[in-house]
């Protein structure tokens, strides 16, 4: 095995060797940085007799750990992953925010089902809700023992969700794969778009939500879910962290606020770690667009979860801005704004989309460090960034996008 290779899925001997007593001697030993020398650790540990196959697998654990602190903080210290768990696991703050509707519910007993690395039971456990996790996949379910521990409160069991009573609980939290578990594609992680391909099947997951004996459930998927797929009984809420669109969680039962239909959550993490909330909700599913107007002095750029949610009409009433194109996702106003929701920039110049002329332009400001943004435009920034040839002492923001039916380039200052 490469010790350098991929962070991929593991199979069943690398987890054998990691519960050995050398391995987990290893891993409490190992201390991954971004700037570890990995030829110098490789080259020590198999100085000292240890296994290729072993460091391998310790290393791959140590760079998971390392990249699982974004989510995990200091627990990712102690825990153990998969590639494809980590990608797919609920950070820490977002998974508390799943339990705490199960908790305002008064559930006592949830149902994992699809538990991957166990990182949403975590949450329920320590919330102090009995948890039954179940993972059809069976390294990763024993990657979802050996995380969860330190929980009295929290079993993992090895189990096709679909085959399972569920009668005996009353509450569910399905998290469906979005990647193949078996074969070549296992390997490759190849995520899932589409829901009806979803392990297990989304449309069996909705029924088991709706179901008549469950007092509360929800559902985690991908922030790209279409809304056409969004079942009516559910609260649908996309969730941003730091402005990192994260996820869309749907809720049903008594985990579903009455009154509101969608919602964006903004979580704001600050200098000293703790965590503000912003959230847009409505009562309607329809999708209703913002004002329509002109180009005023400045543009907003709306945080995703507003532009997934179709909330972008309760922001810009919030604001006092409004759309300055039908269907484009950006606001614009006369002053400047503060508002989590929106980042700012001052128009200084609006231009027609003309290749040759916009570069003449931006060599005539001295324009050397150029972001470029867009929407309702064919473009690659990276491409476009690279024709302009940026060259000067000044820097901008370009935002290709349309005002009203027209092609333009605006030439904007962030505020």
């Amino acid at each position: 095995m490469n010790p350098f290779a991929s962070l991929e899925p593991m199979d069943r001997q690398d987890f054998v060797s990691l519960m050995s007593p050398e391995g987990q001697q290893l891993l409490g030993e190992v201390d991954y940085q971004s700037k570890t020398d990995l030829v110098k650790l490789v080259s020590g540990l198999r100085a000292k007799g240890h296994d290729a196959a072993l460091v391998a697998a310790v290393l791959t654990q140590a760079k998971l750990r390392h990249r699982a602190a974004v989510k995990f903080g200091e627990f990712a210290k102690r825990m153990l992953f998969t590639e494809p768990g980590l990608e797919q696991a609920s950070r820490l703050s977002v998974a508390a925010l799943h339990s705490g509707r199960f908790r305002a519910a008064q559930v006592k007993v949830v149902a994992d089902l699809g538990c991957g690395i166990g990182a949403e039971s975590l949450s329920f456990a320590a919330a102090g809700i009995d948890v039954a996790a179940f993972e059809i996949d069976e390294v990763t379910a024993a990657l979802a023992t050996y995380n969860l521990l330190p929980f009295e409160n929290a079993r993992v069991e090895l189990a096709d969700v679909t085959q399972l009573d569920l009668k005996a609980f009353d509450a569910l939290f399905f998290d469906p794969a979005r990647r193949e578990l078996t074969g070549a594609a296992r390997a490759q992680a190849v995520r899932k778009f589409d829901p009806s391909a979803f392990s297990p099947n989304f449309e069996w997951v909705v029924e088991q939500c709706e179901a008549g004996h469950v007092k509360a459930a929800g559902i985690k998927v991908g922030p790209g879910h279409p809304h056409e797929g969004i079942p009516d009984s559910a609260e649908a809420q996309w969730v941003s962290v730091n402005g990192d669109l994260v996820e869309l969680g749907l809720w049903f039962g008594a985990a579903a606020r009455p009154g509101v239909k969608r919602a964006a959550l903004l979580l704001e993490t600050g200098i000293d770690g703790t965590i503000t909330k912003h959230e847009l909700t409505s009562n309607s599913t329809a999708m209703t667009y913002a004002p329509l107007g002109g180009l005023a002095e400045y543009v907003f750029e709306p945080d995703n979860a507003v532009v997934r949610s179709h909330l972008i009409h309760v922001l810009a009433e919030q604001t006092g801005t409004h759309s300055f194109s039908t269907e484009i996702a950006y606001l614009t106003g006369s002053k400047p704004l503060e508002n989590p929701w929106l980042k700012g920039y001052r128009v200084l110049e609006n231009l027609a989309f003309d290749r040759k002329k916009l570069k003449a332009r931006i060599r005539e400001l001295e324009i050397g460090v150029l972001e470029i943004k867009k929407r309702g435009a064919d473009i690659v920034p990276e491409q476009l960034r690279k024709e302009l040839a940026p060259k000067g002492k000044n820097s901008a923001t370009l935002i290709v996008t349309r005002v009203g039916e027209a092609h333009r380039v605006l030439i904007c200052q962030p505020i």
